[in-house]
């Protein structure tokens, strides 16, 4: 696997994942959890999809594993979509 199948890179592009959370207060606090992490910006939510979706941008290079187990830890799952097209 290379640097950008396992971490997420700095910059204006983030990375996207899918959850199983649907509900507000759920997406929230998930939102809320992936903040603590160190180099993590913000968290953006997709509600035009479905399932739905967020996109993580980090200050700092943050391994995907990190941010799968923090969302798994409030009881529902992130996977990762493809990478970003340049």
């Amino acid at each position: 696997m290379s640097l950008l199948q396992k971490n997420i890179i700095p910059g204006n592009h983030g990375k996207v994942f899918t959850t199983n959370a649907n509900a507000m207060h759920d997406l929230n606090v998930i939102k809320t959890q992936l903040l603590e992490l160190s180099g993590v910006k913000d968290v953006l939510f997709n509600f035009d999809v479905f399932p739905k979706e967020f996109t993580v941008y980090t200050s700092k290079l943050v391994a995907i594993e990190e941010i799968e187990k923090k969302v798994i830890s409030t009881g529902y799952h992130a996977v990762t979509k493809d990478l970003f097209k340049i």
